[in-house]
C-alpha cells in the first residue's frame, strides 16, 4: 500500500505523472493489484471487486488517521451505511490500480467519503465510488456523535476544514 501524500511525483515516470493528476485532492492513496481471479466469465473484472477495493481503501484511510482502535471497536466505530459506484471503463488483468480516498461531508453523526479507482494501464479513472459512514455505539445499536479528536484528525489529514452538514 502507498499513502498518496507520502509519494513524490517528480520521480514518477511520465505516465504515472498524469495518473497522480487524477488523484489531486485525495489524501490517500493505495496502489492494488488486479488479480486473474478478480475477473468474471465476460474477461473483465467484476463489479464486485470494485467494492472490496474501497473496503480496503476505507481502511487504509483509517489507518492513516491513527484510529486503527476502530477497525475492533468495542464502542464506537464506524459502519458502512450506503455505497455506490459509477464504472467508467472496463478493468482486464495484467494492471493494478491507485485508490485515492477522501472524506467529502462531516455531518453529527455521519460522513461522506469518494473513492476514484485509476487503471494504471490505461491512466485513466476507470470507477468513482462513494458512500456514507456512519459513527455507531455498537453497545446501544444506535449512531453517535462524531467525536471531536476524529473531526480534528480527519480535517487535518485533508487539509482543509469540513462544515457540519
Amino acid at each position: 500500500m502507498n499513502a498518496g501524500a507520502d509519494r513524490d511525483d517528480r520521480k514518477l515516470p511520465l505516465g504515472q505523472l498524469a495518473t497522480s493528476e487524477l488523484l489531486k485532492g485525495f489524501p490517500v492513496v493505495i496502489d492494488w493489484p488486479v488479480q486473474w481471479g478478480d475477473q468474471d466469465a465476460l474477461g473483465h473484472v467484476n463489479n464486485t471487486v470494485y467494492f472490496r477495493w474501497c473496503e480496503s481503501a476505507r481502511v487504509a484511510y483509517l489507518q492513516r488517521l491513527g484510529l486503527a482502535a476502530w477497525l475492533n471497536p468495542t464502542v464506537l466505530g464506524p459502519i458502512l451505511a450506503q455505497i455506490e459506484c459509477n464504472y467508467k471503463r472496463q478493468l482486464h488483468f495484467p494492471d493494478s490500480v491507485l485508490i485515492g480516498t477522501r472524506i467529502t461531508r462531516l455531518g453529527k453523526t455521519s460522513l461522506s467519503m469518494e473513492h476514484a479507482i485509476v487503471s494504471n494501464a490505461q491512466n485513466a479513472i476507470v470507477a468513482e465510488s462513494s458512500s456514507v459512514i456512519v459513527v455507531f455505539n455498537y453497545q446501544t445499536q444506535r449512531p453517535a456523535l462524531i467525536p471531536n479528536e476524529v473531526r480534528t484528525a480527519i480535517e487535518g489529514l485533508e487539509g482543509r476544514m469540513l462544515a457540519d452538514n
